[in-house]
């Protein structure tokens, strides 16, 4: 792909998460018991199809990409309350299909989980103000970040959710962010016998998320226990394979 393509693809993209955020406020900002709180349809249908008609010229996908048919929408008095809620949605799946294409094209997923796994690399020793003890210390102040990033608990990431069944049991992750197919665990090495430890639980880790998630970010929050940072990820970190491993030293 050529960077014309490219930069025409990223402006795409960020035109879509700019209408998905519209949607997203004008559905929030209408009181909960309300029904008339999808009357922008028409608006975000004309801003969608624009979108979808640049990037038919550009973009090739193994994914629809639907558009509307705007003259036969109904206007504001020619519809019921149901009736806006099911043309706004339908919208939205479409826009959501829409931003996936895209992110797959230029592969902003990539991107956006190597952002983010350089912003705990370079942000969580200073995030911790004490020696931790327990691992939910470290998980503590991941969140804290987390927030400071500006993502919201339940909405852009999930913490201790996003079960995973593996044979009779099932796994949880220490956070999952779900648009990025992301899940990430906390380790805490605490001394040399728990940090061969973590090494075996990390590709335990692996084959059990491995099942639900595209990608994979291990943090090892390190106490002074790992002497070759090197030799501890050697074999662990498969950037190819979309499983990273950070070590943050105390």
């Amino acid at each position: 792909m050529n960077l014309e393509i490219t930069q025409k693809l990223r402006a795409l993209l960020l035109g879509a998460r700019a209408l998905q955020e519209a949607m997203n406020r004008s559905r929030a900002s209408a009181p909960s018991d309300t029904v008339w709180k999808y009357t922008g349809y028409r608006a975000f249908i004309r801003k969608y199809n624009a979108l979808a008609q640049e990037a038919t010229k550009v973009l090739v996908t193994n994914l629809p990409l639907n558009q509307f048919d705007e003259e036969k929408i109904p206007g504001v008095h020619d519809s019921n309350a149901f009736h806006q809620q099911e043309l706004f949605e339908s919208v939205y799946v479409e826009l959501s299909v829409f931003i996936a294409a895209l992110e797959h094209a230029i592969g902003a997923n990539t991107d956006e989980i190597q952002s983010l796994r350089d912003f705990f690399q370079n942000n969580l020793r200073r995030a911790i103000f004490e020696v931790p003890e327990r691992e939910k210390t470290v998980q503590d102040a991941i969140e804290s970040l987390l927030v400071g990033r500006g993502l919201s608990r339940g909405i852009d990431y999930l913490r201790e959710q996003g079960r995973v069944p593996v044979s009779i049991k099932e796994v949880v992750p220490d956070f999952v962010i779900p648009r990025l197919s992301l899940a990430i665990e906390i380790k805490l090495s605490k001394d040399r016998a728990k940090s061969k430890e973590i090494v075996d639980q990390i590709n335990a880790d692996i084959q059990a998320y491995g099942k639900g998630y595209r990608a994979l970010l291990f943090i090892v929050y390190d106490l002074g226990t790992i002497q070759d940072e090197a030799a501890f990820k050697l074999g662990l970190e498969k950037t190819e394979n979309m499983i990273h491993l950070i070590v943050v030293k105390q």
